[in-house]
């Protein structure tokens, strides 16, 4: 291991060490040294003494030069070359002599100073090291400060035992090997994140290689995006002076034009330079395992974890993390819960940025709700958190500028041109804001149509769309899904057979992979247009198979997608050509926004030069058509007070449960500094804000969730009940019930918080357990079941084949048989059933019978639903299962659910083989990929985490080199994750507690 030496024995290596030793202890006893020379010289490039480490068979040499002097002028004992053992010595040893060195220079300091070895030289070679190593050099530097107060016989006998004991430790430990290219890119990396830090926290101007950030970062994304150079509006941005003082930003540009980097930049320099967790708000669940994809090699390589918040992902608090930072990607949802967790635990200061990609969803609906509500808390509770939004579909930007305490910054820049038609007959007119209607005449469609196909296609879509396909893509927007279906299926019909031949073998392949993932089963329809490169796509689809279209429309494998208006908002698909059906979305006209956000979808940076989008209409659509085309984006509006138990009650509850605000006068001056405040003049037209804010507080005391606070007058103790705007009763407060902690907990809609509390305590005289069919009722969403129109004969037949014990589940739950029956049978019943609890009974029979057989398509045959449909309800299903879990957690009496939940929760969100859910844990890899992994060998996260990409692309079908790169990748990170959790276990297992008898605490942990 050594070379040539191998012995212990007195008159082998301890002999030359002994040599070695005496001439370091030659030194002048009384010679003053002003610096440790040796920290010195590891530390400056200038100095003469160069530290070259060099890879040479095993183990690693270190060379000296053969004269050397330290920088303050005084000789150093020279060592020939023949006859220096560093020479030869490992890595350990070689380092090992570094430190006698310091420490025979430290004997001649008579001042005794103490010596700080906490530079980056030495730091960075100390992380190169495996754990065992760095413990023996804290014990090597120990024993020379024991050496400093020694006399030279003890010293000279601790240094041969500390030798031994290295030599031992070494013998059983891999010797080290050190890259020096690695070690002058780490040190690079380490020198420019200081440089970096520095720059931000003198908000100077001059901004490190790549924004204050490492150069690395800049060829990552060469390495990973193929982004060499950012566009000019991107550098303008970014170099903002609103930016380099971290004020709150909007900015907003139309579709495609690169948002998304400078907010990936900005996150990244929180991350790195200013070590503080970070935020990512998305729109929806996909989006977000596609963003977690893309953005877990980074995390790996730049050290910070990646952590996903979606569906019933995601841990409340975040774990606490020491040393490495995290990026929370979540829903809107879910970053609500995160946001509450971290408030209630004190850690909201942890949050140093937050982004909110797509900003105008604040005005869509109960979501918007539930996004104003976050940035308002987070605005409202720490000052030092950056909000950053992004759209680009934004109109009065002034409300939520003032809302949000921001800067504004736009842009019209769009990398590809887009030109905008409408089509009127045959007639095609280009969209111009000079002409004097708004549009101009472009062409006359020129394709030859048969009688047949006029009454086919009589919007001559075929025309249209074999303008450009199957060499360029083609999207087509439709109204509906069943319009998707059909369109696909006609435009089939007209194609010729020289559409087949285009990537054929590709096309065949991937009908083999849909197969594959879905049992074998096929839809018919796709069986039909998939070989003329053509598909629909929406939310009758399930996950797998989406993924598996869209991956095989970006690589040109499909060269035509039709679809609706979902997938405008959802993954990145963009096209040469973009169709719009017609100016409806379902029977509603269209919108300006949804407009923008089509034909957005337009034009494909780096591959076409131009982009177009072609709206269909009929004559009678003419005049609303020019409207839309030349009329400003639609307005963003609170929607708080719109869903009062989404929006205002739940903000409420939420204020005084996480103390917040707790008396009416610091709720409404919370409310005043919401977006629904900033716009109260406009939409509170009927009642205040205060008036609003009081019935608000009026409802939640009277439904049982919270409590009024007694206040004491000159008479003594009063209860109040009424409440008026007097400066008395601006200070009167509330506390949270158990009930309403529960309903806060645990996310629950406050218009079904009193029946799920019924339901569960009812469960407890009699849950019955012999199956899962109970439980599962208990977690099947009320909102869902509202929408449920059951078929009444299906519904009759699976009630017939339910076991003795099941048919009593549902019998406690308030459903018989004979109400099924008669309304199988079309009978008149006139007795009153809630229809609620009848139709959440029958999606439970759904869930039940895809948890048994994990079939989608067996069991959407059995119950006539789309496969969508009920893959969606899997995944409410999974969600609200982890709700009622938090529910229960905050109620002692429902203390038995905890444990039956968790299990339920983990079945609902993987709905697989237990031996599968490992994989599916990793972003992107849905039950289709798991079942190829695993049966290729890939059993467990660590198997992926260690898997190499180009073996998996030749071992899984289907599986590009940026998928398998991304698999690879997201399983690296999740694997980190869960070994620095167990660490931080591990160490908070091991250290003492704070208020142990007798500890006194450091002036740092009194900090």
């Amino acid at each position: 291991m050594f070379g040539d030496y191998d012995s212990f024995a007195e008159n082998s290596l301890l002999a030359q060490v002994d040599d070695l030793e005496q001439k370091y202890m030659q030194l002048p006893e009384n010679k003053k040294h002003d610096t440790d020379f040796a920290t010195e010289n590891l530390c400056s490039e200038s100095s003469e003494q160069k530290l070259n480490i060099t890879t040479v068979g095993s183990f690693t040499e270190l060379k000296t030069d053969e004269h050397t002097k330290n920088q303050s002028g005084h000789e150093d004992v020279s060592v020939e070359r023949g006859t220096d053992l560093l020479y030869e010595f490992p890595s350990s040893q070689a380092l090992y002599f570094e430190n006698l060195q310091n420490s025979s220079n430290d004997f001649g300091d008579q001042s005794a100073k103490e010596r700080n070895w906490n530079t980056s030289s030495h730091k960075m070679v100390n992380e190169e090291l495996p754990h065992n190593s760095i413990e023996q050099f804290q014990q090597i530097d120990q024993a020379s400060s024991q050496v400093r107060t020694s006399s030279d016989v003890n010293r000279r006998k601790s240094l041969k035992d500390h030798l031994k004991r290295t030599m031992t430790g070494n013998a059983k430990a891999q010797t080290p090997i050190f890259s020096r290219t690695k070690q002058l890119k780490e040190t690079l990396l380490s020198e420019e994140i200081n440089v970096a830090k520095k720059t931000i926290e003198s908000s100077s101007d001059d901004l490190g290689p790549f924004y204050s950030l490492p150069s690395k970062v800049r060829d990552l994304y060469v390495q990973f995006k193929g982004i060499e150079k950012l566009y000019e509006w991107q550098h303008t941005c970014l170099t903002l002076n609103s930016v380099q003082e971290r004020k709150n930003l909007i900015y907003s540009l139309p579709t495609s034009g690169g948002k998304t980097l400078v907010a990936e930049i900005l996150m990244l320099q929180e991350l790195l330079c200013r070590h503080k967790d970070v935020l990512m708000i998305l729109p929806y669940v996909a989006i977000v395992q596609e963003k977690i994809s893309g953005l877990s090699s980074f995390g790996i390589e730049l050290g910070f974890f990646v952590e996903e918040y979606a569906g019933s992902k995601g841990k409340f608090p975040p774990i606490k993390r020491r040393e490495k930072k995290s990026l929370y990607i979540a829903t809107i949802e879910k970053g609500h819960g995160l946001v509450n967790s971290l408030i209630e635990t004190g850690r909201i200061s942890s949050l140093g940025l937050v982004v909110v990609d797509e900003l105008h969803m604040i005005g869509e609906g109960s979501r918007g709700a539930v996004l104003e509500m976050t940035l308002a808390k987070i605005l409202y509770t720490s000052k030092t958190t950056q909000i950053i939004g992004m759209s680009a579909t934004l109109n009065n930007v002034e409300d939520l500028q003032k809302f949000l305490q921001a800067e504004y910054y736009t842009d019209q820049f769009r990398p590809v041109e887009l030109k905008e038609y409408l089509k009127i007959n045959d007639a095609i007119y280009e969209v111009d804001s000079k002409a004097e209607n708004g549009i101009t005449f472009s062409r006359l469609l020129n394709y030859k149509y048969s009688d047949t196909l006029k009454k086919m296609d009589p919007d001559r879509l075929v025309a249209l769309v074999t303008e450009v396909i199957p060499n360029y893509s083609c999207l087509v927007f439709c109204p509906t899904k069943k319009n998707c279906e059909n369109v696909a299926e006609m435009i089939c019909k007209f194609l010729s057979k020289e559409y087949l031949k285009h990537r054929e073998k590709e096309k065949q392949e991937l009908i083999k992979n849909l197969k594959n993932i879905n049992s074998g089963n096929l839809c018919p329809i796709l069986k039909r247009t998939l070989p003329l490169g053509i598909a629909y796509h929406h939310s009758g689809l399930t996950s797998d198979e989406k993924k598996l279209l869209e991956v095989a429309y970006s690589t040109g494998v499909l060269c035509l997608l039709t679809c609706t208006s979902t997938l405008a908002a959802g993954v990145n698909l963009p096209a040469r050509r973009v169709i719009l059906r017609a100016p409806y979305v379902a029977k509603e006209f269209l919108k300006r926004n949804q407009y923008k956000q089509m034909i957005g979808r337009a034009g494909r940076a780096g591959i076409d030069s131009t982009g177009e989008s072609i709206l269909i209409l009929q004559e009678k659509d003419k005049q609303q058509v020019l409207e839309l085309i030349s009329r400003p984006l639609e307005n963003c509006y609170s929607h708080l007070v719109q869903e009062p138990s989404k929006g205002i009650q739940t903000l409420f509850l939420s204020l005084i449960g996480l103390k917040i605000a707790t008396n009416l006068g610091d709720i409404y001056h919370f409310m005043s500094g919401t977006f629904l405040g900033v716009q109260q003049k406009i939409l509170l037209k009927e009642k205040s804000l205060w008036e609003i804010t009081v019935e608000s507080l009026r409802y939640l005391t009277e439904k049982g969730l919270l409590q009024k606070d007694t206040i004491l007058t000159e008479n003594g103790l009063i209860q109040k009940d009424v409440i008026c705007k007097s400066e008395e009763e601006f200070q009167y407060s509330f506390h949270i019930t158990k009930l309403g902690k529960a309903s806060f907990k645990g996310t629950i809609d406050l218009a079904y918080c009193d029946i799920l509390y019924k339901d569960l305590k009812k469960g407890l005289e009699g849950l019955v357990l012999e199956s899962l069919l109970h439980l599962i009722y208990l977690t099947t969403p009320y909102d869902m079941a509202s929408q449920c129109d059951p078929d009444w004969m299906i519904y009759f037949r699976q009630f017939n084949q339910l076991s003795p014990a099941e048919q009593n589940a549902a019998n406690l739950i308030g459903v018989s048989e004979n109400y099924i029956g008669k309304k199988a049978s079309g009978q008149a019943i006139k007795k009153k059933v809630d229809k609620d609890i009848i139709n959440r009974l029958y999606l439970s029979f759904v869930l039940y019978t895809l948890l048994k057989e994990t079939n989608i398509w067996r069991v959407s045959e059995k119950f006539n639903m789309p496969r969508g449909y009920i893959q969606n309800l899997l995944t409410a299903a999974a969600t609200f299962s982890s709700c009622v879990l938090h529910f229960c957690e905050e109620l002692e009496e429902f203390w038995v659910y905890k444990a039956l939940l968790v299990e339920l929760t983990k079945k609902l969100t993987y709905c697989v083989k237990a031996e599968l859910i490992p994989l599916m844990e990793v972003t992107g890899v849905l039950e289709g990929r798991a079942k190829q992994l695993y049966n290729a060998g890939y059993k467990s996260l660590t198997h992926l985490a260690n898997a190499n990409p180009e073996v998996l692309i030749k071992t899984i079908d289907h599986l590009s080199r940026r998928q398998a790169k991304q698999i690879v990748s997201s399983a690296k990170m999740l694997l980190h994750e869960k070994a620095d959790a167990l660490q931080e276990e591990v160490e908070e297992l091991l250290r003492l507690p704070s208020d142990f008898p007798g500890v006194v605490a450091s002036p740092i942990e009194k900090a």
